[in-house]
């Protein structure tokens, strides 16, 4: 599922590779980091620690803007303490607690080791910021999304200017089945996408209130939790979270992916990428909380939409983490980013998965599963929640909660 990204030295020559090679798709927002020497990774270039190639399912996804640019479970070990306070709107407090992070998936090779992480407590959305919530941020700021924002000609030098149009990253499902080493075939940048028109300028989020907001650039969470006085969460605050006490359980809620034949999250059915039988009920995003909580109470920490972390992305971290020998407290992720399908692109973790993850190719909603992506990309399947630390202050004005 990887894409090979296109290797030539020097910045005129690979521009000259990825013209050639893609004629039709002059719309490459190539940001310079892209042009730096890629730091080797300690486990050699595109392999993971048993030698894998890595994959994921967002694999793809910053190339696509860029072309077109140019049972009773075991408990994990947690306190008992109380909150330090009244709830803020439309959160849960998460107690201080241990826990074992990581997954031993075959496919997850950049999610091994199993290492400890020890977390101070925090507050938590109980469910995803919603499009509600996030028109009301934009009304109060007048704040422009990355995707609603011309790209700059001064940025992208190369570029045509009639392609430095606004927009975003969009699932387009192919008419028949393809084979899946080339997510090109499902992507695309589409102009005129972002949060209020999430399948193009022909869309709209009339009667999507409840859903999650997507087509949300890293700079756009980040607006938002300034704006709320919250924060994003760390990776590892997310997987504490999204575990809900369970100690090593594939999945969010247990040890089945469907218990009693009932579908615990919004994940993909059929076959991907061109049929989504739409089993559980949904083609693409559902309204927050349509289904169970987890331990904690928290909704949709598997499945819907991905989620933005605050964490820099790196194959090798967890090993890193692994071989220190000691628990790790409250580790941020690592100083900067390598990821070995696109060196040279810096990019931060997504957690989660989306209504996109199919064991057929990502599996993703498997809590441990990591995604990853650039920045400034927005998909239609990526959103965000943001946590509180004990230690602030509740805003001066509350984001109402969806549940």
């Amino acid at each position: 599922m990887v894409i090979n990204s296109i290797f030539v030295r020097g910045r005129s020559e690979r521009l000259s590779a990825l013209f050639s090679a893609l004629p039709l798709l002059l719309f490459a927002l190539l940001p310079a980091s892209l042009f730096a020497a890629a730091p080797l990774s300690p486990m050699g270039l595109g392999a993971s620690a048993d030698g894998a190639q890595l994959a994921s399912c967002e694999d793809g996804i910053s190339q696509a803007k860029r072309h077109e640019i140019a049972k009773a479970p075991a408990r994990q070990k947690s306190s008992r303490a109380v909150s330090p306070g009244p709830a803020p709107a439309g959160m849960v407090w998460i107690p201080a607690g241990e826990f074992w992070m990581g997954s031993d998936e075959p496919k997850f090779a950049d999610a091994r080791p199993w290492h400890r992480v020890r977390l101070s407590g925090y507050w938590i959305d109980k469910a995803l910021v919603t499009n509600a919530q996030f028109a009301r941020f934009i009304s109060a700021t007048h704040y422009v999304t990355v995707a609603e924002r011309k790209p700059r000609a001064e940025d992208f030098p190369d570029a045509p200017a009639e392609n430095l149009v606004a927009g975003s990253v969009v699932f387009t499902p192919p008419m028949h089945p393809v084979p899946l080493d080339n997510s090109m075939q499902w992507w695309s940048y589409v102009k005129g996408a972002d949060w209020r028109h999430p399948r193009g300028p022909a869309s709209d989020i009339k009667g999507l209130d409840m859903h999650p907001v997507v087509h949300i650039a890293y700079e756009d969470a980040e607006a938002y939790a300034k704006w709320a006085g919250k924060r994003l969460p760390t990776e590892a605050e997310f997987e504490f979270a999204e575990r809900g006490g369970l100690d090593r359980k594939p999945y969010a809620w247990g040890s089945e992916f469907t218990p009693g034949g009932k579908y615990m999250a919004n994940t993909f059915q059929g076959h991907f990428p061109e049929k989504n039988t739409a089993a559980d009920g949904y083609v693409a995003t559902s309204p927050v909380g349509s289904y169970k909580p987890n331990g904690y109470g928290l909704y949709d920490m598997s499945g819907n939409v991905w989620e933005w972390t605050s964490d820099w992305y790196r194959p090798d971290y967890y090993q890193i983490l692994a071989n220190d020998g000691a628990v790790a407290v409250n580790p941020k992720g690592p100083a900067d980013s390598y990821d070995p399908s696109e060196p040279g692109v810096p990019k931060r973790v997504h957690r989660g998965g989306s209504f996109l993850c199919t064991d057929q190719y990502c599996s993703r909603y498997m809590a441990g599963g990591r995604g990853k992506g650039e920045p400034s990309t927005s998909t239609n399947h990526l959103g965000f929640r943001l946590v509180q630390d004990s230690v602030l202050s509740v805003a001066s004005h509350t984001v109402a909660s969806s549940k």
